[in-house]
């Protein structure tokens, strides 16, 4: 019986062993996820219809209307990932904006122009309501590894009144970088 009772432990012990290295040789996967203390990754292109949009637009944009754009006032900012390749390449800057109707008639024209880091793009003038897209080049050297600031600015825009206590430029519904 004692010789019974020992066969028993020693099992016990064997299948404890057994299963303790079959742990120590398993392979754990391990799952990197964002923290919240870190937020959301700065993107190269952002809507401004998207609601996570917010932390790269600056300042000068008003909230969301209709799910997908936003009016600006006659400067507005918005910072940037750098894409891939752009310190050595360049970057595109596009803006895709609408210059509405009212503008236009109260306005006559107006003209958008972009600053990155302290260099002035060519402005483009508009004098037609419609959509465009504000396309310039961005040279390597205005380019940051982490990111760029591109300040906008309106020859003019809509003052507030009455109807809207908002200064009013154009309507953005993206802005972004892309690589060359």
């Amino acid at each position: 019986m004692t010789h019974l009772l020992w066969d028993r432990r020693a099992a016990g012990l064997w299948l404890i062993a057994a299963l303790a290295l079959a742990a120590c040789k398993r392979k754990e996967t391990i799952k990197v996820q964002q923290t919240d203390e870190e937020g959301p990754r700065m993107a190269s292109t952002v809507h401004t219809g998207d609601p996570k949009s917010d932390t790269q637009l600056v300042s000068g944009f008003y909230g969301i209307e209709q799910n997908s754009w936003r009016w600006t006032a006659q400067r507005f900012s918005v910072v940037l990932r750098p894409p891939a390749g752009g310190a050595q390449r360049g970057a595109t800057l596009n803006l895709q904006l609408t210059v509405p109707d009212p503008t236009i008639a109260r306005l006559k024209t107006v003209a958008i122009s972009a600053n990155v880091g302290g260099t002035m793009l060519p402005p483009e003038t508009y004098t037609q309501p419609g959509q465009y897209t504000y396309t310039r080049d961005i040279a390597p050297n205005l380019l940051g590894s982490e990111a760029v600031r591109i300040d906008f600015q309106l020859d003019k825009s809509l003052p507030p009144s009455s109807a809207d206590a908002r200064e009013l430029g154009v309507i953005v519904g993206s802005v972004g970088l892309d690589a060359k």
